[in-house]
C-alpha cells in the first residue's frame, strides 16, 4: 500500500526527511508521496515514519495503490537495487 497526503496537510516539513525512500516531496500546495517509491517503510522500519511524525494525521493509505506486505518488500528490494546500481563507480 502506498500512502498519500491529504489536503489537511499543514506543510510542517516533518515528514519529508523521515522518508527512507525519498518518496515525499513538496507539491504545488502540499507535500505529496510518489506511490512508486513508497513502501510504507517496509524494509526499513516496522511502521511508516511519516505517519509517526505527522502532527495532523493526514497520511492514510492511498486507495488507488493498495499493496500487500510482500509486494511492498519486493518494491523495497527493487528500489535498493536501483540505488546500488546508481552508486557504483564508473567502470565498475
Amino acid at each position: 500500500m502506498a500512502l498519500m497526503i491529504t489536503d489537511e496537510c499543514i506543510n510542517c516539513d516533518v515528514c519529508e526527511p523521515e522518508c527512507p525512500n525519498q518518496a515525499i516531496f513538496l507539491g504545488p500546495e502540499i507535500y505529496q508521496i510518489d506511490p512508486a517509491k513508497c513502501t510504507e517503510c517496509v524494509g526499513h522500519f516496522d511502521e511508516p515514519q511519516c505517519v509517526q511524525v505527522c502532527p495532523v494525521s493526514c497520511i492514510p493509505v492511498h486507495p488507488e495503490h493498495v499493496e500487500g506486505r510482500d509486494q511492498l518488500l519486493l518494491k523495497y528490494q527493487r528500489l535498493q537495487s536501483l540505488a546500488a546500481g546508481l552508486a557504483k563507480p564508473a567502470g565498475a
